[in-house]
């Protein structure tokens, strides 16, 4: 069971001094990643295509791309696993197989898959970090992408391969890679959780610089929500 609850009494007294002592995990660095081959190739007409990213905790991967310019919705939720209708304390759990996910609609015509897998690998989480992200342990925090069409999966594909080669990252890439699967929305005190409680102790230091790195790094992929 991760140390994050959604429970009042447990962030104020407990959770500033156990994130306080994971500084270093619980931090996002910046990387600077090369852009996918197909990073600024954008449709010539507006559209919906879709995907689903999974990098650690549900709150602050929706709340980055909440802010990217062309994404039309965010959805918080569960992937990857074989029971129907999961409930948060039972993924919490960590043996359902799924992963705490984000699943995406976005205009290609205004925002490109590979600028999303760029935003993904670089600010949304660390995708080093095996069934781990900051402080929640466990294969429901696993970074994953579980691609809409083959084309996605070709570009995912090559573009972990580019970063691999490149040596981006100081430790090796563990992103799973799979086929869509179902997704099942996650309970309604989840969805923009980041923004109905911005001053929680997790969110400000666990979320919000994410949320920064992505004004800074991409400024003009950043949108004010």
């Amino acid at each position: 069971m991760s140390i994050r609850l959604p429970i009042p009494l447990f962030v104020a007294a407990l959770a500033v001094t156990v994130l306080a002592s994971r500084r270093t995990a619980g931090a996002t660095a910046p990387h600077p990643l090369l852009d996918s081959p197909s990073a600024t190739a954008l449709a010539a007409t507006a559209g919906r295509d879709s995907v689903i990213f999974a990098g650690g905790c549900f709150w602050g991967v929706e709340a980055v791309f909440e802010r990217v310019k062309g994404v039309i919705d965010v959805t918080s939720g569960y992937a990857g696993g074989s029971l129907n209708n999961p409930s948060y304390e039972r993924v919490s759990d960590g043996d359902t197989g799924h992963a705490e996910s984000v699943k995406i609609i976005f205009d290609p015509s205004v925002v490109s898959y590979g600028q999303l897998l760029k935003v993904f690998f670089s600010v949304a989480h660390d995708p080093t970090q095996l069934n781990f992200q900051g402080p929640d342990h466990g294969t429901q925090y696993r970074s994953a992408i579980w691609y809409a069409s083959a084309e996605q999966q070709k570009e995912t594909a090559a573009y972990i391969a580019q970063l691999a080669q490149a040596k981006v990252f100081p430790g090796k890439i563990v992103t799973q890679v799979s086929q869509w699967q179902r997704f099942w929305p996650a309970e309604g005190y989840h969805q923009g959780y980041y923004d109905l409680h911005p001053n929680q102790p997790y969110i400000v230091y666990n979320d919000r610089p994410k949320v920064e790195q992505l004004r800074k790094q991409f400024p003009t992929l950043y949108h004010e929500k």
